[in-house]
C-alpha cells in the first residue's frame, strides 16, 4: 500500500463517527419525518449503525434497571443459577455464566440473563412448543420483574417507531413492516455483564463478544459508562462511546435480507478494556417467529443499488429461505450448542 493511500485510511480512521439522530420527530405526528427518515438512511448506508436521543424512554427507569441489573451480577453463582437458563426450557429465559455462550465458536467473557414476552401456559404459542415463546424466570429481588417487563414494553413501543422511520427512508409507506412482519414482533431483551477485567487479559484482548452480527431486524441497545462496543465499518474498526441519554441502533440480518443488501448488517464486537466491570442491555426487535423473510422491490429507490459484497462470514443471506424462526434457531444453535436440542 502506498503511503499516501495509507495516509488516507488513516485519516479516515480518525474522523469516522456513528452519526446521532434525532428521532422526536417520528414520535410527533405533527412534524415531517422526513428529514430524520433521512438521516436515518444516511447512517444505515454508512455504517449500520446509529445513536438515537428524543427516544422519550424515561432516564428513571433506566437507571432503575440498570441498579437492578447490578443488584443481580453481584450475588454469587449460587444465588444466580436458581435461574439457570437450563431451567427455561423451550422458553430459552434465564442467567448463563461466563464462557457458557460463544460467538464463531469460541467463548465469551459475558455472563447474562435471557428474557422475552411473557406467555402463560396456555397460550397457542406455548401451547404448539414454539421454540423462545413462554414465561420468564426472574430473581427474587425486589422490583426486578416489574422494571424488566416496563422497560421492555418502553423498548418495543420505540421500535416500532424507529421501524416507521426506517420504512418512510426507504421511500416506503410508514406501516410497511408493521403490516407485513412486525404486527406481533418477537421481542428479545438481554442483560448482558462483561466482568473486570485484569492487566493481563486486557493484554491479551479477550472478546466479550467476537465478531458478529445480529440476526433480526433491528437491535436497540442501552450501554452504560464503561463502553466497549467496537464496530467495523468500511474495513476499520472503530469505538462506539457511551452518550448519555442515547441508544445506539444496528440493522440485523433480516434487514439486510428484506432490502437485499441495500441496508447491511454490520460486524461488531465488544472489548472490556477496563478494570471495572461493564453492563449493557440489547433488545432486539425481531420479526413475527413464523413469518416467511422476502426481499422487499426497492426498484423504485432513487439511491444506486448496492454493490455484491462478501460478508464477514461468508454466509448470503438472500439465497436463505424460510422462516424467521428457522434462521434464528440455525444461529442459535452455534451460540449454545449443548442447549439446543431442548429447543428443537
Amino acid at each position: 500500500m502506498s503511503k499516501s493511500r495509507l495516509f488516507g485510511r488513516l485519516l479516515l480512521f480518525l474522523f469516522m463517527s456513528i452519526p446521532l439522530v434525532d428521532i422526536s420527530a417520528l414520535k410527533d405526528t405533527g412534524k415531517d419525518p422526513q428529514n430524520t427518515a433521512n438521516h436515518i438512511a444516511e447512517a444505515c448506508l454508512e455504517y449500520g449503525f446509529f445513536y438515537i436521543k428524543g427516544h422519550g424512554v424515561s432516564k428513571q427507569l433506566q437507571d432503575r434497571l440498570q441498579t437492578l441489573s447490578w443488584s443481580f451480577f453481584k450475588q454469587d453463582q449460587a444465588a444466580k443459577q436458581l435461574i439457570s437458563i437450563k431451567k427455561g426450557g423451550r422458553a430459552w429465559r434465564g442467567y448463563f455464566g461466563v464462557g457458557d455462550e460463544l460467538t464463531s465458536g469460541k467463548p465469551d467473557v459475558k455472563e447474562g440473563l435471557y428474557f422475552g414476552q411473557e406467555l402463560a401456559a396456555d397460550h397457542p404459542l406455548v401451547r404448539a412448543r414454539t421454540p423462545m415463546h413462554g414465561a420468564n424466570l426472574f430473581p427474587d429481588i425486589p422490583g426486578f420483574r416489574e422494571t424488566v417487563m416496563e422497560y421492555m414494553q418502553a423498548l418495543t413501543t420505540l421500535g416500532h417507531t424507529l421501524m416507521r422511520g426506517i420504512a418512510i427512508s426507504l421511500e416506503l409507506p410508514a406501516d410497511y413492516f408493521q403490516i407485513r412482519y412486525l404486527k406481533d414482533p418477537l421481542v428479545l431483551f438481554r442483560i448482558f455483564h462483561y466482568p473486570e477485567t485484569s492487566e493481563n487479559q486486557r493484554e491479551q484482548k479477550l472478546w466479550g463478544v467476537g465478531e458478529h452480527t445480529d440476526y433480526g431486524v433491528l437491535t436497540i441497545l442501552k450501554q452504560d459508562e464503561v463502553g466497549g462496543l467496537q464496530v467495523k465499518s468500511q474495513d476499520q474498526w472503530i469505538k462506539a462511546p457511551y452518550i448519555p441519554d442515547t441508544f445506539i441502533c444496528n440493522i440485523g440480518d433480516m434487514l439486510d435480507r428484506l432490502t437485499g443488501g441495500f441496508y447491511r448488517s454490520t460486524p461488531h464486537r465488544v472489548l472490556n478494556s477496563s478494570s471495572q466491570g461493564r453492563l449493557s442491555f440489547p433488545l432486539f426487535f425481531d420479526p413475527n417467529y413464523h413469518s416467511e423473510v422476502e426481499p422487499v422491490d426497492l426498484s423504485h429507490l432513487s439511491h444506486s443499488a448496492p454493490q455484491s459484497y462478501r460478508r464477514w462470514d461468508g454466509a448470503d443471506l438472500q439465497v436463505f429461505t424460510g422462516t424467521y424462526g428457522e434462521y434464528l434457531l440455525q444461529k442459535v444453535a452455534k451460540v449454545f450448542p449443548q442447549l439446543v436440542q431442548e429447543v428443537r
